[in-house]
Formats: C-alpha cells, sequence, structure tokens
C-alpha cells in the first residue's frame, strides 16, 4: 500500500512538472500570437489614428511608437508643423479625405513594418548557406578585388570622389560610379562609402579588418572602420566610356605661362577631345585646356577662373598652328573627375558660440544652399528636422541633434517668436513663391528629384495646396524680419546668377575665413546631389489668374517690408507674372 501510494505521489509530481511546463509554453505561444496579430493590426493602421504614431527611424526602418522629441516642440496644425518629414504636412485626418501624399507614406510606412516583421519572424539563415551567398555576390561583382587596405581621412589616396549612400551602397554602384569618371580603383568604406582615384592606398590591412556589410547588398561587404575594400575597375571604363560626360565649357583666353597655370600637360600630334580628357582623367584633374596640339590639365584658379569666356569663333580653328589668334585662345573641358579640393567636410571641434539658422520657406534652395555652404566652409550643417534621404546622400548633420552647436548653421522652415527667437542670427533665403510652390509640390509628390504628374497638377490638392502655402511664404518672411535677432537676407535668383560673391558674403556671415581656389571649387561642383534633372515642361500653366492674383499681394506686402528694413527688395523678376 506504502509502495502504491508512493508511486502515485512521485507521477503526480512529475504530472505537475509537466502541466507547469506546458502551461508556461502556452502562456508564451499566446503571447507571440497576440504580439503578431497587435503589429499586423498597426501595419493596417486605424482610419482615425494620427500619422504620428509610426515615424521612420534614423535607419530607413519604421519605428512603432517613436517620436522624435523636436516633433513636440510646435505641435500647431497646418504647414508650419514640421515641414521636412512627409508624415507630418497635416493634422490627423480620415484618409478618405487626407491630402494624396499623406495616403501614399502611409502606405509607404505600412510596407516597410510588413517587411521588418516579416524579417522578425522568418528561421535565421544558416550561416553555411550565409557564406556562400557571400560567395556568390563577390563572384558577380566584375572588378578585381585588390585587397583590404588602411583609409586615413586626413591623407587619403582614393581621393579623386567620394560618394555617400548609407542605405543603398553595393559593390557595383561604386565600381560603376568610379568606371564612369574615368578612375582606375573603387574603396568602400563603413558599409556606405565610395572612393575613387588612380594609386592604390600604401598600407594593406588584414582582410578581416574589412567586415563591415554593404548597406544595400547583404552579404558583400564594403570596407570597414578606416578600412577600405578596393577594387580595380580599368576593365570597367571600356563600357563606361559610352556614358561618360565630357562638359565642354567655353572658349577662353589663355594664360600667359600655362605651365605654371596648369600642373600636368601632354603634347600630342592629332589631339583630339577625348584624348586630352582621358589623359586629365588619369591624372585626377576636373579641367582638360587644349591649345593646338598641346592639352593641359588642372583646377579653377584665381589665374584661371573661367568668368571671362571669348567668342567661340576664336577657338574655332584650334587644331591648325596658324589659327586660334596665334594660340592665344584655348578650349576648356570638364572631365569627369570630380574637384575634389573642397569635398572634406566635418564637425565643428568646438561648440560654436553663435547659434545661427539658415531659414527658408519649402522649396526655395534651403538643401542646395546647404551644399553651398558645406563645401564652402568644410563643415556640416544641422537640420531642425530628420530626412533620411539627405542623411544617406552625405549630409551627416542630419542625424546631429539640431541644438548640438557642432554644425555650422541648422536648417529649418519654422516661423513664430518661439521659434525664430531661439537662434541668435540667421541667413534668410528667399525664392520666388512661384517656383517655390512647384518645387516643393514636386517634392511632396515625387521626392527630392522628381516631378509631380500632370494628373497631380490638375487635382483639386494643388488649388488646395496653393491657397494655404503661399500665405505660409509670405509669413515666413515676415515673422524672420520681425523676431530675427541679426539676418542676412539672400535671394537665391542672386545666389543662382552671381554664386561666388553671394557665397562669399554668407561665408563671412557664418564668420569662417576661406581661399578663391576653395570657393572656385564649390562654383565647380555648384549642383550637388539634389538638382532635379532639367526643367520638366508643362503644356498648361499650373497657375489661375485667382492663384496669381492672391501670390501678387503676399508678393508685393513682403518686397514693402524687405525694403521697409533697409533690405534689398525683391527681384523684379517676382512681381507680378
Amino acid at each position: 500500500m506504502a509502495k502504491a501510494f508512493f508511486s502515485l505521489q512521485k507521477f503526480l509530481r512529475r504530472t505537475q512538472f509537466l502541466l507547469f511546463f506546458l502551461t508556461a509554453a502556452y502562456l508564451m505561444a499566446g503571447s507571440l500570437l497576440l504580439l503578431q496579430r497587435t503589429r499586423l493590426v498597426i501595419q493596417q493602421g486605424s482610419r482615425g489614428t494620427s500619422t504620428n504614431q509610426a515615424l521612420p527611424g534614423p535607419d530607413g526602418m519604421a519605428g512603432v511608437g517613436i517620436i522624435d522629441p523636436r516633433m513636440l516642440q510646435n505641435p500647431r496644425p497646418g504647414p508650419r508643423l514640421l515641414v521636412g518629414m512627409d508624415a507630418l504636412q497635416e493634422p490627423a485626418l480620415d484618409q478618405r479625405h487626407s491630402p494624396r501624399w499623406l495616403v501614399s507614406r502611409n502606405s509607404e510606412l505600412r510596407q516597410l513594418r510588413r517587411r521588418w516583421f516579416h524579417r522578425f519572424i522568418s528561421d535565421p539563415e544558416p550561416m553555411q548557406t550565409a557564406g556562400l551567398k557571400a560567395m556568390k555576390h563577390a563572384a558577380e561583382h566584375k572588378g578585381t578585388y585588390m585587397g583590404c587596405f588602411s583609409d586615413d581621412s586626413r591623407e587619403r589616396t582614393l581621393k579623386g570622389a567620394v560618394f555617400y549612400d548609407l542605405r543603398k551602397m553595393t559593390v557595383s554602384h561604386c565600381q560603376e560610379a568610379c568606371a564612369e569618371r574615368a578612375y582606375t580603383y573603387a574603396g568602400l568604406a563603413y558599409g556606405a562609402e565610395c572612393y575613387c582615384g588612380n594609386k592604390l592606398p600604401a598600407t594593406a590591412s588584414k582582410p578581416e579588418e574589412c567586415n563591415s556589410e554593404c548597406k544595400g547588398e547583404k552579404g558583400s561587404v564594403c570596407g570597414g572602420v578606416n578600412r577600405l575594400s578596393v577594387y580595380r575597375v580599368e576593365e570597367l571604363r571600356a563600357g563606361a566610356r559610352r556614358r561618360r560626360n565630357v562638359i565642354y565649357r567655353g572658349c577662353f583666353r589663355a594664360p600667359e605661362n600655362l605651365t605654371d597655370t596648369f600642373p600636368a600637360s601632354l603634347i600630342q600630334p592629332n589631339l583630339t577631345v577625348e584624348m586630352c580628357s582621358e589623359f586629365c582623367s588619369k591624372k585626377e584633374f576636373p579641367l582638360a585646356v587644349i591649345r593646338g596640339q598641346e592639352c593641359y590639365c588642372g583646377y579653377p584658379t584665381g589665374h584661371f577662373s573661367l568668368h571671362d569666356g571669348a567668342d567661340g569663333l576664336l577657338c574655332s580653328g584650334m587644331h591648325n598652328a596658324s589659327s586660334a589668334a596665334e594660340g592665344k585662345y584655348c578650349l576648356v573641358y570638364q572631365t569627369p573627375v570630380q574637384d575634389t579640393r573642397c569635398t572634406d567636410r566635418k564637425f565643428l571641434t568646438t561648440k560654436s558660440k553663435v547659434f545661427v539658422a539658415l531659414s527658408s520657406f519649402p522649396g526655395a534652395g534651403n538643401t542646395w544652399a546647404r551644399h553651398l555652404i558645406e563645401h564652402a566652409t568644410g563643415y556640416y550643417t544641422g537640420s531642425y528636422y530628420f530626412d533620411g534621404a539627405l542623411y544617406n546622400k552625405g549630409f551627416k548633420g542630419e542625424k546631429d541633434h539640431w541644438r548640438s552647436r557642432r554644425t555650422i548653421c541648422v536648417k529649418t522652415h519654422e516661423s513664430g517668436k518661439t521659434e525664430i527667437e531661439m537662434f541668435d542670427s540667421a541667413i534668410l533665403l528667399i525664392r520666388n513663391p512661384y517656383k517655390s510652390l512647384m518645387a516643393e509640390f514636386n517634392r511632396k509628390y515625387a521626392g527630392h528629384l522628381g516631378y509631380a504628374t500632370d494628373r497631380n497638377w490638375k487635382s483639386k490638392e494643388w488649388p488646395d495646396f496653393v491657397n494655404s502655402y503661399a500665405s505660409w511664404w509670405a509669413s515666413h518672411v515676415l515673422d524672420w524680419l520681425k523676431y530675427g535677432k541679426r539676418l542676412l537676407v539672400v535671394h537665391y535668383e542672386d545666389l543662382k546668377q552671381s554664386l561666388i560673391p553671394k557665397l562669399r558674403e554668407m561665408v563671412e556671415f557664418l564668420n569662417v575665413t576661406v581661399t578663391e581656389d576653395r570657393l572656385l571649387c564649390v562654383e565647380n561642383n555648384r549642383d550637388g546631389n539634389f538638382k532635379r534633372s532639367g526643367a520638366k515642361q508643362k503644356d498648361f500653366e499650373p497657375f489661375t489668374q485667382e492663384m496669381k492674383d492672391l501670390i501678387n499681394r503676399y508678393i508685393l506686402t513682403v518686397d514693402e517690408a524687405l525694403r521697409g528694413r533697409n533690405f534689398t527688395g525683391l527681384p523684379r523678376e517676382y512681381v507680378p507674372r
């Protein structure tokens, strides 16, 4: 009897442990199922849910319930609410009635969440398979892998061109970019940075030190921390030559002593533009200069600034030794090589004592002005917002806190007394409202480089956009004139037409000293990465007469306010259309 009772007690103890284990497993399974359903509900999104419940994180992935503290500083709805963030352009609305760009943005966020959740619940790839995949990617790369090399940011060997893409960088993308610009080597670092040049780095490193996965290609290595994965791409250059751009800059009076002005030269019978451009590209110079059978390579300098062009007829017979005004004139071409004298940038080593804003209405060229300022001063610019597209293309100040004072100035579209008085001084960038409204509308529908479709322009949202944003264009300028402590007013059109004088004025306002050669380098790289290709012409006038009457009234108001503060009035092309 006692033995039977003992056996029963032992069985019940085991059963109790088993039941406890099964209960715990059941609860865990239920929790995972609940988590999965919750995330699926979040993906679908409630129609009454505010859009700022889910915002893209700095690395491009969507974070659930993550809100940047900067978004809480100006909770007012309407256009003033964080224009830099597509998801927060308008107050939370029912999606059936919200602007089409907001619905599109929400759909994009849902797709990001779905991909994230799919990766979360998928089984991890076996290490052996991952290794084979990495080998497969390596085999697909067309260049010849030269090895892992040390990278010194102060004395780079591969400095002919520099590209950033912190989201989509691949080995092939870097190789093709360098090949198209006539370079021999392509080097990748930090998983996202691409460097081009014609000389191998001097110091080799251990292969395992290049261990950063490419941001846009799983299983491929794109260098490491202060390490370059270097490929030889010379064999790709033949195919890239067809796509390579050699730009004619014009006919110019030749300097008195060409050998002193240009560091490299070549004398070649039957010299052609392609031969000279190829020679200068190998020497890593952005200018190819031809005079008769002579080819010279160099940069724009104070002695040869390319500002005073000559009549093209004076260069019409350049390859005839007795023509071209006895060799006093030369033909100038822009090679595919990037002018790198002004591409180095960094954060301020000490906190800035003066907190400077770069303020503009959206679509007024703020990104372009930042590109110019960064390359002229050598320091990053910051932003009141976070724009992942800009960060991914090299605007590293986007990720820095806007009040860190580690950047030379801070982009903002804000207006209002509180937002303006946070800054000690500001560069106020103003652009023609007609052009600004169209640029911002294009950005909302098609991103930084795209164009809205004719259907977008003819929709109901275009007049709604003009009615709300036109008044904001005026109030933005008026508020900064009223509350700004120390202002430098810059007109976009003046900056575009007289880049170096206006840029020098902006740099001096920022209390930075730069050389003439650096400013000429900026002029040589003036467009940057966010210039829309060409001016897409529409076969209709997007502005109705009612819109023009409204905008023209705002133009006259702003012009009067500027003159009342002893600033230069708006350019004459603004008023009225």
